[in-house]
């Protein structure tokens, strides 16, 4: 839909015997750090005002809110329609009486007492956000400095390619750009404009078509390459800026020599055209296999997030070695992780005869001993026996396992004939977390 702009002349007089009656109802803003109801999605949510802006072109004031209790990706800036006209009180009896009865529902809804790993699947699931009582102290303080400094998201959407994506969270681009509340984005070159002039302009004139680097992968129209942060920095910047709009936490933008960065394309005739990645340290010392992985919004729940994860590890296959991916994950990501791992257990675990040590499982996957106990805990198939982590399963357990929904094999699988890739020429251990 194309909004018409409505555009003011400031030198026009037609309306200047007005001006002291407009004066007198001109529009007050509201003060940032008050709590609101705020409508989301036609359901009103408490909402605290973090920041104010004035629309010039629009002639009105835009409140940038963060819902309570609510993941900040959901934090955006509405217009004053959508916020009810009295402050509001946390500890109104009210909103306690809508919490339990909303509480009251999903009880209704289940049928059945919520485990508390159902809770955290539901709590992830729906971007339900930890409150700093909730975590450690030191990760309380990381989380309020993080929080403080990208508190405020000013880019609202992007558009790259086909598709014009409401952004997540904050990302550092500079100051001309990065206070824009729409950014126009090369998915060739990812080159960043402010105007849609200029983007169609230089669409015209970039000769770029695909990822830099070297491709490594070519599967049907599926496509990988590896680029390197240090021959190509400017690309990688710009993927990382890219990228942080959709993460919360990662915070690499400009040190991106120190990172191999493998792009994941859907090939046509026009090119390649970016679905996600995963970048990852060429010398990691924690012994991880993934830095940072994102799928863009347009292709998530589509197999590709989990395609890349399983690229990952094929990676470490080759290198001899066993890897985890960089914490803190998104809530997205421990999903996606949690989920890979569990199908590639149980696939083994339902066709081995005999018995099978975690340490064993370790060296056929090249996932670490501590993300399959935990994995393995999550499905109740572990037990600590004698000072040691025991796996106990049986073939209808792992059968009910793999028949749930939750856990059935990815839609994309990697072709390891098509990978093209050989690990750098240097001595290889397997090292990893235990």
């Amino acid at each position: 839909m194309v909004k018409q702009e409505k555009r003011v002349d400031s030198n026009s007089t037609d309306h200047k015997g007005d001006n002291e009656d407009a004066e007198s109802f001109e529009e007050q803003p509201l003060d940032t750090g008050d709590h609101y109801l705020a409508r989301r999605s036609d359901t009103w949510h408490p909402a605290e005002i973090i920041q104010t802006r004035y629309n010039d072109q629009d002639g009105h004031y835009e409140y940038y809110v963060h819902y309570e209790g609510y993941n900040r990706r959901l934090d955006e800036w509405v217009q004053r329609d959508r916020i009810m006209s009295s402050r509001f009180h946390m500890s109104d009896q009210q909103w306690k009486n809508n919490e339990k009865n909303s509480s009251d529902l999903l009880s209704d809804q289940t049928d059945r007492k919520i485990t508390r790993n159902q809770k955290r699947r539901h709590d992830e699931i729906n971007h339900i956000q930890k409150t700093y009582a909730e975590m450690d102290p030191t990760t309380a303080a990381l989380e309020k400095e993080h929080e403080a400094i990208t508190k405020v998201k000013y880019i609202d959407r992007i558009q790259i390619g086909r598709y014009e994506i409401d952004t997540w969270y904050f990302s550092p681009y500079p100051d001309e750009y990065g206070k824009q509340s729409k950014l126009w984005i090369c998915e060739y070159c990812l080159k960043y404009m402010r105007l849609e002039k200029t983007y169609r302009y230089h669409m015209s004139e970039c000769t770029s078509r695909q990822p830099p680097g070297k491709e490594i992968y070519r599967k049907g129209t599926l496509s990988i390459w590896e680029v390197d942060g240090k021959d190509h920095k400017i690309y990688s910047q710009n993927l990382c800026l890219l990228a942080k709009l959709f993460l919360d936490h990662k915070t690499l933008y400009f040190d991106v020599e120190p990172f191999l960065f493998y792009i994941l394309c859907e090939v046509d005739k026009h090119g390649a055209h970016l679905v996600g990645y995963f970048s990852k340290e060429k010398e990691s010392p924690d012994g991880n296999n993934v830095a940072c992985i994102l799928t863009l919004p347009p292709y998530q729940r589509q197999g590709y997030g989990k395609l890349l994860i399983a690229f990952s590890y094929e990676l470490s296959k080759m290198e001899s070695a066993v890897g985890s991916p960089e914490k803190p994950l998104s809530d997205l990501g421990k999903l996606s992780y949690r989920s890979y791992w569990s199908w590639v257990l149980l696939e083994i675990l339902r066709d081995f005869r005999g018995t099978l040590s975690i340490k064993e499982l370790s060296e056929m996957t090249s996932i670490t001993q501590t993300d399959i106990i935990s994995t393995l805990q999550s499905m109740n198939m572990v037990k600590y026996w004698k000072g040691q982590h025991v796996i106990c399963v049986t073939p209808k357990l792992v059968e009910e396992h793999i028949k749930s929904s939750q856990f059935k094999k990815p839609r994309l699988v990697v072709d390891t004939t098509a990978l093209r890739w050989a690990p750098p020429k240097k001595t290889q251990t397997r090292t990893g977390k235990k």
